[in-house]
């Protein structure tokens, strides 16, 4: 059975890096694996999106709406904009973050108070503080290996040898950041 996972942010969040590791680390279990990525003025704060669709045999990288078996978020509104890609039964993770658009920053929209709050009216949602958490490591730039050490721990990947992956992926002097930020991110879920 094909699982499809859905990895959206915001450009400069890590949101492709996230995706790059968690591809490895599935090819590296003996999975078939398509992904795609759409960066969105990433540069910029713009929107970026990466699809990862693994299991015996793959034929399309794309997710359709409606089929995403997870979607990791990295940024809430970006939860919100991706909302219809989460399966009835899906799994939604959120970082409990606001990076404000183009348009926010420009004063022609504000963003809203209650993002949280929409997206529960609509699915339930396993809110995590990536960003506090990382913090708290000593580099909020790690939000995006704890958010995925929080897909590995949902979709139940944890048998796979991430630490391995993390090293031919990661720059030496960010290795053992990111292997604690990995463990933080699958101790943050049940």
């Amino acid at each position: 059975m094909t699982k499809s996972i859905l990895l959206v942010g915001v450009g400069g969040q890590g949101t492709i890096l996230a995706s790059k590791i968690l591809t490895n680390g599935l090819m590296e279990a003996g999975y078939d694996v398509k992904m795609s990525e759409i960066h969105g003025m990433s540069q910029r704060g713009g929107s970026v999106s990466s699809q990862v669709r693994y299991g015996e045999k793959v034929m399309s990288p794309v997710i359709e709406k409606g089929q995403a078996d997870i979607i990791v978020s990295f940024e809430k509104m970006e939860a919100l904009r991706a909302l219809d890609y989460l399966k009835k039964d899906g799994t939604l993770v959120v970082n409990d973050v606001e990076i404000p658009s183009m348009s926010v920053i420009t004063g022609d929209e504000t963003y809203p108070d209650d993002v949280l709050d929409e997206i529960k009216k609509h699915v339930s949602a396993r809110v995590v503080d990536a960003t506090g958490l990382a913090r708290e490591l000593g580099n909020e730039k790690a939000s995006n290996i704890i958010l995925l050490g929080t897909l590995i721990k949902a979709m139940g990947l944890t048998a796979i040898d991430w630490d391995t992956i993390l090293e031919a992926n990661i720059k030496p002097k960010f290795l053992e950041l990111n292997k604690k930020a990995l463990q933080v991110g699958m101790d943050a879920v049940q």
